[in-house]
């Protein structure tokens, strides 16, 4: 395995995260726009938002489709190493390397050759989904185009068995993590979370409400248009009330409540944490492990 990979004129040095039980981290930004298809099918018609001075537009290849929302736990697997890297004073660089299995177990998956086969898949969509966005860019009329991963490739031994996984992330997705204000933990109960509405749901939720006393909430029109779904309003909110019956989220309350405006709105507040329900979270992420 080479230890430094020259890209674009820039030379990178390999690096090598040294696994565990750590704390999930992700990108604020991720949280907070629509940059991923939240469908299991296929989607090809293209991410095109704008909110202010924000401007998003995700385009996918017919070939392998738009990155999904169970792709990116892929960026928040990254986002969690280079974090406590940089924390405990080690150098780390946007060329990293991983066996399946250390990612696979990181966001809650076994290392199963179905998961495997995902898992490139995976970095397919990553690789080949582009992105155009005017966030943290200086200039109001400057845009930022990207990948999420800029390349990738797979080894294998003599036999053709998988040794592992070497990877670039996107500069701009690096420059987000490194900058501390800008990550978040989850909780890794984040990872059990079947549907791409109630994953999408949660990171929103982490980041706006966070853990104030109050909570947040947001006009149900408005939260829609921040999704990025291609489903009708009149279907995403009948499956966000599906949502709000079950109470999926780890640590938040949600309700729907009509406003003096005779408006929707999704509101959201923390729930006590359960230490006996956290304790046996680990539990299962330590045993998907062995």
């Amino acid at each position: 395995m080479s230890a430094h990979r020259t890209y674009q004129g820039q030379q990178l040095e390999l690096f090598r995260p040294t696994g565990g039980d750590i704390a999930a981290r992700d990108a604020q930004d991720l949280m907070s726009w629509p940059f991923f298809s939240l469908a299991k099918s296929r989607r090809v018609t293209p991410i095109d938002f704008r909110m202010g001075n924000v401007s998003i537009r995700v385009e996918a290849t017919v070939e392998h489709g738009m990155a999904t929302i169970w792709d990116a736990d892929v960026l928040i697997w990254a986002a969690s190493q280079i974090v406590e890297a940089r924390d405990r004073g080690l150098r780390t660089s946007r060329f990293m390397s991983a066996t399946p299995y250390e990612i696979l177990t990181f966001v809650g998956r076994t290392d199963s050759g179905l998961n495997y086969g995902r898992l490139k898949a995976a970095l397919d969509r990553l690789q080949s989904t582009t992105v155009v966005t005017s966030i943290r860019q200086p200039a109001e009329r400057r845009r930022h185009r990207f990948s999420w991963i800029a390349e990738w490739k797979e080894r294998l031994d003599a036999a053709g068995r998988p040794l592992g996984i070497e990877l670039i992330l996107a500069d701009w997705f690096y420059a987000g993590v490194i900058d501390d204000a800008l990550i978040l933990t989850i909780d890794p109960a984040y990872f059990e979370l079947r549907g791409g509405l109630e994953r999408w749901l949660y990171r929103l939720v982490r980041k706006h409400g966070g853990r104030q006393t109050w909570g947040w909430s947001f006009d149900l029109e408005h939260l829609y248009l921040k999704s990025g779904s291609l489903s009708p309003l009149k279907h995403f909110a009948y499956d966000l009330r599906a949502i709000v019956r079950r109470q999926p989220l780890p640590g938040y309350r949600l309700a729907l409540v009509t406003d003096p405006d005779r408006r929707i709105r999704l509101t959201f507040q923390p729930t006590p944490t359960d230490p006996l329900a956290a304790a046996l979270r680990l539990s299962r992420r330590r045993a998907a492990r062995l």
